[in-house]
């Protein structure tokens, strides 16, 4: 299984969303709290290709976007064979 990153705040609805689709298909993640490790909100933006919203999610090193984006792949069937290339 690939790894899973994903970048977020305490107070984001979005975020909790996105972590409860990944924790229900038994997916492992590690999550950065952009909030309380400020610093660490520089390293997301580069890495998200300027994205400065959170969450911010990356599996496998690939940068997929949001929360919109990780249930758009789950709806058409393309979470799974990501998190499993």
């Amino acid at each position: 299984m690939q790894d899973v990153e994903i970048y977020t705040t305490p107070f984001c609805g979005f975020c909790h969303a996105a972590k409860r689709l990944l924790t229900q298909k038994g997916v492992a993640f590690s999550e950065v709290d952009v909030w309380s490790e400020a610093d660490r909100k520089a390293e997301m933006v580069q890495r998200a290709n300027g994205g400065r919203t959170v969450p911010q999610i990356f599996i496998g090193g690939t940068h997929v976007g949001g929360c919109d984006d990780l249930y758009a792949l789950e709806r058409a069937g393309k979470l799974d064979p990501l998190l499993q290339a």
